[in-house]
């Protein structure tokens, strides 16, 4: 494999380059005219504009993409995540044109991306489910019966879902057709598949993912666990690993059951294997993400394997180098993702120019970002700036880097959810371990916020007003 194009932007795009430059591998760019300054276009030994900015008329045009590759004498081709990542018919054409798709084979994609068809492939492996639906569902008045039978609260979920879209809790049968509708309408506008499914709704969730490698060979392997239970609107913003509530022998359940999850559907690369875990520690499957995750990091430095190195190996057709004897957790990590969005308005998105951008530096801090100072926050596109990492050799170490390396992060221009990220990483239920997927709704407000950073404020102003007179008081003396 000697030059790698590949099919993203951002940070990931940078990011996947990076590793690829260090194993001696030539990278192309492709761009929308948003990006054209981008630090992933610069980086790259080659770039190609495929479009105007909206990501239908640039990152998603697979046809295009391929094109491109095939005209710049390309090896292979590697999605990052979003966009082309999950898309079964890409990584087919790809193939097909005699390049490497670095990813699962479509097979994988299809049965992943359908959740049902997840929850159908793994079942024979005796995997803990939640109670639900084993199909799709559309009518409603059925589909209300199987809600009582299950009992409330349940949850509607698009089977074609991610993100959070196409998915409603429903607490009792009096508001379930309305929600059930409104599931359906959304799943059909965001995936353009109403097919929704219904199970119980696990009322304190924690959300822990394994992460998984697998060879051409056979082998497959488990590189632990990450807990990823502080989310906002059913999307992830602070990950850590390992979590702080599974045992070592909870840990290889659910490794195992994760390796019995890629195997049923023959999985191949990095990928990733769901699981809600309640407040009784009792897992559930939950999916499979058939592609790199956003949080990939935190298992990076607590294993000191890099997975983008792994996918291309493995891609490149080599066996793993590794066994599971082989691989052991050591320290603990978190990822914070920094987005463009205003944590006193809603988290909505914040666009403008960087005015200011500075990310922290310095040991066991690590910053996968794809913006520099002066650019432009596109509209067009997820409002993640940056994704800030922090190690340590315990939890709580890895926290203080973590709250320095915040303090140390200097944006202007836009909002971010660094003040947020400040919450999170100060609240005693996060320190403590003792938390779950409902921690934003349990513990934060605006008002808590507002409240923290004029309080914030206030001291910063006595400390300056000290120091001021102080240093009045220093002229004053006669010399």
């Amino acid at each position: 494999m000697k030059k790698i194009l590949v099919s993203n932007r951002g940070e990931i795009a940078l990011r996947i380059m990076k590793t690829a430059q260090n194993m001696g591998i030539k990278t192309v760019a492709v761009f929308s005219e948003a990006d054209r300054n981008a630090p992933h276009v610069s980086f790259a030994d080659e770039g190609v504009c495929i479009g105007p900015p909206p990501s239908n008329e640039s990152y998603l045009l697979g046809d295009k993409i391929i094109k491109v590759a095939k005209e710049l004498g390309v090896d292979a081709i590697h999605p990052g995540y979003g966009f082309l990542s999950e898309n079964a018919e890409f990584g087919e054409h790809v193939e097909k044109s005699g390049m490497i798709f670095i990813g699962p084979k479509s097979h994988a994609i299809r049965v992943m991306g359908s959740k049902l068809a997840a929850k159908d492939a793994v079942k024979a492996y005796n995997i803990p489910m939640v109670p639900g639906t084993a199909e799709a569902i559309t009518d409603v008045n059925a589909a209300k019966e199987i809600a009582k039978e299950i009992g409330f609260p349940i949850l509607i979920k698009a089977s074609a879902g991610g993100g959070g879209k196409g998915m409603r809790i429903v607490e009792n049968s009096e508001e379930f057709e309305d929600q059930m509708k409104r599931a359906i309408s959304e799943a059909e506008n965001a995936f353009g598949d109403g097919s929704v499914f219904i199970e119980k709704y696990v009322t304190s969730p924690r959300h822990i993912e394994i992460q998984i490698l697998a060879d051409n060979f056979g082998n497959t392997v488990y590189l632990f666990e990450r807990e990823c239970s502080i989310q906002r609107r059913h999307q992830k913003v602070v990950e850590e690993a390992p979590s702080s509530v599974l045992t070592p022998e909870m840990r290889k359940q659910m490794g195992e059951a994760a390796v019995k999850v890629a195997k049923a559907c023959d999985y191949v690369g990095a990928g990733t294997v769901e699981f809600l875990l309640d407040d009784k520690l009792n897992f559930y499957f939950l999916e499979m993400n058939t592609r790199l995750q956003v949080e990939h990091p935190v298992t990076e430095l607590i294993t000191g394997l890099d997975l983008v190195e792994q996918q291309i190996n493995v891609a490149n057709n080599e066996k793993l180098s590794f066994s599971q004897e082989d691989l052991k957790i050591t320290g603990h990590a978190f990822e914070l993702r920094v987005y463009a969005e205003d944590p006193l308005n809603n988290f909505m998105p914040s666009v403008g120019k960087l005015e200011v951008y500075r990310p922290p530096s310095g040991k066991n801090i690590r910053v996968d970002d794809g913006f520099t100072e002066g650019m432009q926050v596109p509209i067009q596109y997820d409002p993640m700036l940056s994704k800030l990492i922090t190690y340590g050799k315990t939890r709580n170490e890895a926290m203080q880097t973590m709250l320095e390396a915040i303090s140390e992060y200097h944006i202007e221009g836009v909002s971010t959810t660094l003040p947020f990220g400040k919450f999170v990483f100060e609240h005693e239920a996060f320190r403590s371990g003792d938390f779950d997927t409902n921690f934003v709704k349990k513990y934060y407000s605006e008002e808590k916020l507002k409240a923290i950073n004029e309080e914030e404020a206030k001291v910063a102003a006595l400390f300056a007003l000290k120091q001021y007179l102080k240093d009045s008081e220093k002229l004053r003396l006669p010399k």
